[in-house]
């Protein structure tokens, strides 16, 4: 019986900072006003990330701070910059290395490969665009992560269907200056720790 109530009580700890009113949140506080995930995942997911994160810290402490980690489904996405390109690589591997995981996205950038220009610019890019995907009726906005790293955007979130998503990727690509558009935008109906 005791067992049972710390099971429980586990759980809802678990699940009180997984959820928050009707908006739940992924990766390091993104808000989802829907989120099609059950519990069970979103538990899930934010056991994984918390764990990768907790890696990360142990091998460099300023990964806490410069690399963001965002899990959905047990598919990885990693964005940030690191100064050496086998610091990518070995952040990718403990990625990978995670319990649960399904894929890795690495969008995580070289530091000398930016200068304060192209920064600007990245900022102005990703500002239009979430500002397009506000007023865009199509699209739950806060349902999606946006990066942009040297005019190439990064876009992480979950779609309600094809035609969000296709509406996501056709506002990126509309952006001026824009170089190229790296989606990973899953839908409701993929969200299955079932499927490969």
């Amino acid at each position: 019986m005791i067992r049972k109530i710390i099971s429980l009580t586990f759980l809802v700890l678990v699940m009180t900072s997984c959820v928050s009113g009707n908006l739940s949140t992924f990766g390091k506080g993104v808000s989802i006003g829907f989120d099609p995930r059950t519990v069970g995942m979103q538990i899930d997911d934010t056991l994984m990330q918390k764990s990768l994160v907790a890696r990360l810290t142990l091998a460099e402490k300023k990964y806490f701070l410069f690399i963001q980690v965002e899990i959905l489904d047990g598919r990885i996405f990693l964005t940030g910059k690191v100064d050496e390109p086998e610091e990518k690589i070995k952040i990718t591997k403990m990625a990978w290395e995670t319990k649960g995981v399904r894929s890795v996205k690495n969008a995580i950038e070289i530091k000398g490969k930016s200068n304060f220009k192209s920064t600007g610019k990245d900022v102005l890019i990703t500002t239009q665009l979430r500002t397009a995907l506000i007023f865009n009726k199509l699209v739950k906005s806060g349902n999606y992560t946006l990066e942009t790293i040297n005019k190439t955007i990064y876009i992480f979130g979950i779609a309600t269907n094809v035609e969000e998503k296709k509406e996501v990727i056709d506002e990126a690509k509309k952006i001026y200056d824009v170089k190229e558009v790296v989606p990973t935008i899953y839908l409701v109906s993929e969200l299955s720790r079932n499927k490969i």
